[in-house]
Parts: C-alpha cells; sequence; structure tokens
C-alpha cells in the first residue's frame, strides 16, 4: 500500500494535480481518498491550504 499527498493554494491546482496523478496509475486499485481544507489569517490576508491524500494498492 503507498501514499500520495497533494498541498496547493487553490482548489482548482489541486483539482489538476489529483486527476493527473490518477491518470497514471490507472492499473493501481484505489483504497480511499481524503480531502481536507484549511484556512489561516496573516495579517489581514486569509490563505487557504486545500490537500489531499490518495492510498492505493500497487
Amino acid at each position: 500500500m503507498k501514499v500520495k499527498i497533494f498541498d496547493e493554494s487553490h482548489e482548482s491546482d489541486l483539482e489538476a494535480k489529483v486527476n493527473a496523478f490518477l491518470s497514471t496509475i490507472k492499473d493501481k486499485e484505489i483504497v480511499d481518498i481524503k480531502y481536507e481544507v484549511a484556512v489561516t489569517m496573516f495579517s489581514e490576508e486569509q490563505i487557504y491550504c486545500f490537500s489531499a491524500m490518495i492510498v492505493y494498492i500497487e
């Protein structure tokens, strides 16, 4: 079993990276995909972090 972790500041970037990765492991079994959003403040700016973890079997 293996994992692949993605971390992006925009949800569209995360979507593109996850879709690209999934297209490369077509012959693998995907066990689970976890999705998380974190938000924090830096000065007066809101910062988002979109992440995904894909668990798969080679």
